[in-house]
């Protein structure tokens, strides 16, 4: 049911008027107002171009109660006080050209929202702008796609906390439910918090959507398997510990024959990868951070490695030796090897979580957000993209006092580890010397192996920095910092 924003209102504040408004009727934009009005709330609605809000209101406006408007202006007049505008544009300049004619707009305590995916510095700057005017300003994460935003999307809001018990309610109303009935939003700390967490959801996004495009090169290349036999392993493999939502699609997306060629439609799609950039952020930001995401950022590499330079890889088909050195020894739908294929799977997506909670961490540090990593994880379970069945496991990890420095280091997991890592080793090995590219089932078991060695080579790079920049080091002997007279007589001098 629409109303006209220009229409004659109570002058009693608030009577009669809009609880919510959206600008940005896209896909998200609309389907987030959709679900709003579902669930009970008036929603005033916005779009640069009125079409859209006509569109929106002749296909859906059944959906509840929507007040149309034309303008900012109208938009901001249709709303109770305090006043909540969801920004639904697009990331970058789009969003400060939003704000920046909103603000003139809105009076003290009202709050804007962002729900599109910005990158998290964009948002604590806002968030300052905003505060110097009165206002609140929300950076909210939103994951699920179309289908979860109209449905119940797992939401990761940042902002102040006076501003979520104004705007929570209604957020947690709207977003998706777990089994035992949470809902999958809750507050994550100040400023850009909310962004950053959903940036690191996608970077985590990124390398279970890689692992499992690895699983399914292996079955193909290396034990013979057709998409739609795959099909029915991954639709086994999700009845296992590999439950989630990215193994159910797989065995969709594999099961589907083109009509125009009768192909699988797999063998019909270019093997170039997309990327909107979250993934690219998450790695860039790890490196500020100084926190290891190599699976994470082997996945991002991928992405541009298959779409970056075509020529190249045209050319390197023809140019470039395989240099093999075994022949498959696999037979064909072999169950022991699928099997090992499926253990190495789970286990890189593990190191994929532990190194995108172990970032979230470093955030926390370095910008005074106090994480919950166990909130966070239950705001996965449902809703979002990388929903699946061990984020219980990692919840109960993470809960209580006895929380481990790293997810992988949990007593739950180091066990499965344990069962894991034959089939791990036997797949990265067999992969490479088949000439099959495993980026990120290899790099994981490195990070795995990182993590678990009594020495690492950063010894010698601490000698070699030493030697040529004076950058001393430390000895496992004896406290200090300490520096050798390469140049010199080569003895050792202490420097602190």
């Amino acid at each position: 049911m629409a109303v006209d924003s220009t229409s004659p209102q109570n002058p009693a504040e608030n009577v009669g008027k809009a609880q919510i408004g959206v600008t940005g009727l896209a896909v998200m934009g609309a389907n987030l107002a959709r679900n709003l009005a579902r669930n009970g709330y008036t929603v005033a609605l916005h779009n640069r171009t009125s079409a859209k809000t006509d569109d929106l209101l002749a296909k859906h406006g059944g959906d509840g109660n929507f007040v149309r408007t034309e303008t900012l202006k109208e938009l901001v007049s249709s709303l109770e006080r305090p006043r909540r505008i969801l920004i639904m544009v697009k990331a970058g300049a789009p969003v400060d050209s939003v704000i920046e004619s909103l603000i003139p707009l809105l009076d003290k305590d009202d709050i804007i929202i962002d729900g599109g995916n910005s990158y998290f510095k964009d948002t604590i700057r806002r968030e300052k702008e905003c505060a110097e005017h009165g206002l609140h300003f929300v950076g909210v994460g939103v994951s699920g796609g179309e289908e979860g935003a109209l449905n119940g999307p797992s939401i990761m809001p940042g902002g102040s906390k006076q501003s979520y018990q104004s705007l929570g309610p209604m957020l947690e109303k709207i977003s998706a439910k777990a089994d035992d009935g949470a809902p999958c939003c809750a507050w994550i700390d100040t400023d850009g918090a909310g962004h950053f967490v959903k940036m690191v959801h996608n970077g985590i996004e990124y390398a279970d959507m890689q692992v499992i495009g690895e699983a399914y090169d292996l079955l193909r290349s290396v034990a013979g398997l057709e998409p739609q036999e795959q099909a029915e392993v991954f639709k086994k493999w999700n009845e296992t510990d590999l439950n989630s939502y990215l193994i159910e699609i797989t065995s969709e997306v594999l099961s589907q024959v083109d009509q125009k060629t009768g192909k699988p439609l797999v063998d019909v799609v270019v093997d170039q990868a997309g990327q909107k950039g979250t993934g690219r952020w998450t790695v860039q930001s790890a490196l500020d951070l100084g926190s290891p995401v190599s699976g994470i950022a082997e996945s991002v590499f991928a992405r541009a490695l298959s779409s970056s330079n075509t020529q190249a890889r045209e050319e390197a088909q023809d140019k470039l030796s395989a240099g093999l050195i075994a022949s498959t020894g696999v037979a064909q739908g072999d169950p022991e090897f699928i099997e090992d294929v499926r253990k190495a799977l789970y286990a890189s997506k593990l190191v994929s979580y532990a190194q995108g909670l172990d970032m979230l961490s470093s955030a926390g540090q370095e910008f005074g957000w106090d994480l919950k990593l166990d909130t966070i994880a239950s705001l996965w379970r449902n809703g979002c993209i990388i929903r699946a069945e061990l984020l219980g496991e990692i919840m109960a990890a993470y809960k209580g006092e006895n929380a481990p420095v790293n997810m992988l280091l949990a007593p739950g997991f180091v066990k499965i580890l344990e069962d894991l890592l034959p089939s791990w080793r036997r797949v990265v090995s067999k992969a490479t010397a088949l000439g099959v590219p495993v980026p990120v089932f290899a790099s994981s078991l490195s990070y795995y192996d990182g993590l678990r060695r009594k020495r690492l080579p950063a010894a010698l790079i601490q000698g070699q920095r030493d030697f040529f920049g004076a950058h001393t080091y430390q000895r496992v002997d004896e406290p200090g910092t300490f520096h050798t007279l390469w140049s010199e007589d080569r003895s050792e001098i202490q420097t602190d």
